[in-house]
């Protein structure tokens, strides 16, 4: 599921020509993003590493991850939604197995600031840790 994810990430990224297009692109899907509630903007969801104000929060169910997010930053908040898009809904050993190989195809990570760049590996850290919580919780077969 991640790969067919990935795959049209690269096939959106790759039909703009212009980095601007693809900020905007960005940006567009974190405008898109159900709005976050005030009740899950607490400490403990809070994503520490990242120059902008980031909050994450996960739940499981039936087996799968779900991720809401937000920041108080356009193109941060756009980075949590590519990142909310490419992993809700994996799995716990799915995520647990998964990297950003597909920021590096992109091209994303040369043409972002290494404070946002840091920010995405925090965000993507902190599922990383929701994903391992979660599989130790899940049933064994």
């Amino acid at each position: 599921m991640v790969h067919n994810k990935e795959q049209q990430l690269l096939d959106d990224l790759g039909m703009l020509a212009e980095w601007t297009d693809r900020y905007e692109y960005i940006i567009d899907l974190g405008r898109r993003m159900e709005p976050y509630p005030d009740a899950l903007r607490t400490e403990d969801r809070e994503v520490h590493g990242c120059q902008s104000q980031v909050w994450l929060d996960a739940r499981l169910e039936s087996g799968r991850i779900h991720f809401q997010g937000d920041s108080n930053a356009l193109i941060t908040k756009g980075l949590v939604a590519l990142l909310i898009h490419l992993f809700s809904g994996c799995t716990p050993r799915e995520l647990a197995d998964a990297s950003l190989a597909v920021v590096e195809r992109a091209g994303l990570r040369e043409h972002l600031t290494l404070s946002r760049t840091n920010g995405m590996q925090a965000i993507f850290k902190r599922m990383k840790q929701h994903a391992s919580v979660f599989e130790h919780l899940e049933p064994t077969t």
